[in-house]
């Protein structure tokens, strides 16, 4: 990576997607199928791609097991945002966590409520950092996942995108642990 950074040029980044769901599978997954495609559409490379159910321990594992896998880069979840009582991603990331990016949900609901106005107020989007890897917890919908990979994710997560970008410090988010 550090050559590639080093000439300006873009560097793919390893993203897993999970999607959240006690009803979904890989077939019928279009909040998934949304982010992959996406993703590998911009030169991405899609790292892993699961469903686990509405269970705040059967999230926090996934999410744990690939913060600490060196070919995930980047986790984005879709699904369980919400404020139902089975809407647990954001506690399950939550649980994650060494850093919260509270800026990402703030900037989530700010292009959320551009397409669909003040129902972006039941989204719960966050963001934050575990073991030198971004993490991300999107709603479950489509529509969702698309704008905050358009509007927010594609861009930050292109080393290229100025004047700064999540990819330039991927390389330093994990200094605190090799300084042990």
């Amino acid at each position: 990576m550090t050559d590639a950074i080093s000439k300006g040029d873009f560097v793919p980044v390893r993203i897993a997607v999970l999607t959240v769901s006690d009803t979904r599978s890989l077939s019928d997954d279009k909040s998934g199928d949304t982010l992959a495609a996406r993703l590998q559409d911009t030169g991405h490379i899609l790292a892993a791609r699961e469903i686990v159910r509405d269970d705040r321990q059967a999230i926090s594992k996934k999410l744990r097991t690939w913060s600490q896998d060196p070919a995930v880069d980047v986790v984005i979840s879709t699904g369980g945002t919400g404020l139902t009582g089975r809407d647990v991603s954001v506690e399950a990331h939550r649980d994650v966590y060494e850093k919260e990016i509270d800026a990402f949900g703030t900037f989530f609901t700010i292009v959320s409520m551009q397409k669909i106005g003040t129902s972006a107020i039941q989204s719960r989007a966050t963001g934050g950092v575990a073991n030198g890897t971004y993490m991300f917890a999107l709603p479950g919908s489509p529509g969702a996942c698309k704008d905050a990979w358009d509007e927010i994710l594609v861009k930050q997560l292109d080393y290229r995108h100025k004047p700064c970008n999540f990819v330039e410090i991927m390389p330093r988010l994990d200094e605190h642990l090799r300084r042990k």
